[in-house]
């Protein structure tokens, strides 16, 4: 999401552009690269202020594990890619995805990383990123779904990280998160209780996710998530 006075919607960064803007490298809104993807837009001459989390963060996780992943330069040289990065250049930081999101708001030239709804509760601009299919995509439940269904060889442990998804509709940064379970319980009515709790959440709070701004789980992944939940005991 973004700050940018006079520009409301719009903005497309390519990829290695919202790279070089969280790598320090690019500093100010009308820079050539920026304005050669959006000529139709009148950018300012305004300081680019990244906005990052400075609590340890599964959303700087998911964030620079993409980084990562479209350059290898980020990880071998660069920030480096974990929950706790020290940012380059002079990026804001703030803590928790509200936290980053009300500091982008109040800030003229910001842009930040958080969850896609804080954004999207918060009316916030947001910009389209270019994914690995050369496609700008907005973020929204479809695109995200587009990105995590795109990963088909799903674990044993249903841990499964799409740091690049492929698929050209796909957003290019998202990342599921799990619940971690014991598959045998002492007490039965605790194993009873979670499997009816999380079985809703696979059924009916699938509807749920999407009104709270979460990306609904793609259907092979629900089905995964159901056969480990039938072996909890």
């Amino acid at each position: 999401a973004y700050n940018i006075p006079g520009v409301r919607e719009g903005l497309t960064l390519k990829r290695d552009v919202y790279r070089d803007i969280f790598a320090g490298r690019v500093h100010t809104w009308d820079d050539p690269r920026i304005r050669a993807a959006n000529p139709g837009l009148k950018l300012p001459s305004k300081a680019i202020v990244p906005v990052v989390r400075r609590d340890s963060s599964g959303t700087t996780f998911a964030f620079t594990n993409h980084l990562g992943s479209i350059d290898p330069w980020w990880n071998a040289e660069g920030p480096g890619i974990g929950k706790l990065i020290d940012w380059p250049g002079k990026a804001m930081t703030a803590r928790g995805n509200e936290g980053v999101a009300q500091r982008v708001m109040i800030t003229d030239g910001a842009i930040g990383y958080m969850e896609y709804e804080f954004a999207e509760r918060l009316g916030m601009p947001v910009a389209s990123l270019e994914n690995r299919s050369g496609v700008p995509v907005m973020p929204s439940p479809g695109a995200g779904q587009a990105a995590l269904g795109s990963a088909a060889d799903i674990p044993a442990d249903l841990r499964l990280f799409v740091p690049d998804p492929e698929d050209a509709g796909a957003y290019p940064i998202v990342s599921y998160t799990w619940i971690l379970l014991n598959e045998r319980y002492a007490d039965p009515a605790k194993a009873t209780a979670l499997r009816e709790a999380l079985t809703w959440g696979l059924d009916q709070g699938q509807v749920v996710a999407r009104d709270l701004g979460y990306v609904p789980l793609p259907e092979h992944m629900i089905t995964k998530a159901r056969e480990a939940l039938a072996r909890v005991q």
